[in-house]
């Protein structure tokens, strides 16, 4: 397992299979502050909470210059559905092999009813237009995160 990415870091490039039959790349957002949410699963209640605060937040992301990104080791099929079932108006990215993940320091070892297992730790990077980690949130509560990372998005 690797450690989570600090803020002030270089930002872990990527190149993933997204919603769109395309690829979705670090490279793609040069110049612009980027958000990058990692959440555990399609379609549970608290990704579907996520995903649709930081929907309803887009057009203010894009005044602040930034673009926001969903990840998560679900299939690009899954994500479609996702996607079409909740009108997402930005990219979901698929990791299925799960090499950002580790890279982001996101696939971890959770526990639950004394169960161990690998997954993803609910986390959001934000990345600066000079495309360095500018602040990383672990261990995401939904409620009022969103707007959270939208004023953090605003002062940089």
């Amino acid at each position: 397992m690797s450690q989570i990415v600090a803020a002030g870091a270089a930002t872990p490039s990527f190149e993933l299979p997204s919603d769109s039959g395309k690829t979705v790349s670090l490279a793609d957002y040069k110049g612009r502050k980027l958000v990058l949410y990692f959440y555990p699963k399609d379609d549970t209640s608290g990704c579907t909470a996520e995903a649709i605060a930081f929907n309803g937040l887009k057009a203010k992301f894009h005044e602040a210059g930034a673009d926001i990104v969903g990840i998560s080791a679900d299939s690009v099929a899954s994500h479609q559905k996702f996607k079409k079932k909740y009108d997402l108006e930005f990219p979901l990215a698929s990791d299925e092999a799960k090499s950002m993940l580790e890279a982001y320091g996101v696939w971890v070892e959770k526990s639950m009813y004394g169960r161990k297992y690998m997954g993803i730790e609910r986390t959001t990077v934000l990345i600066d237009a000079d495309g360095k980690v500018a602040r990383v949130w672990s261990k995401v509560k939904v409620p009022g995160h969103a707007e959270e990372v939208l004023a953090a998005a605003q002062s940089l």
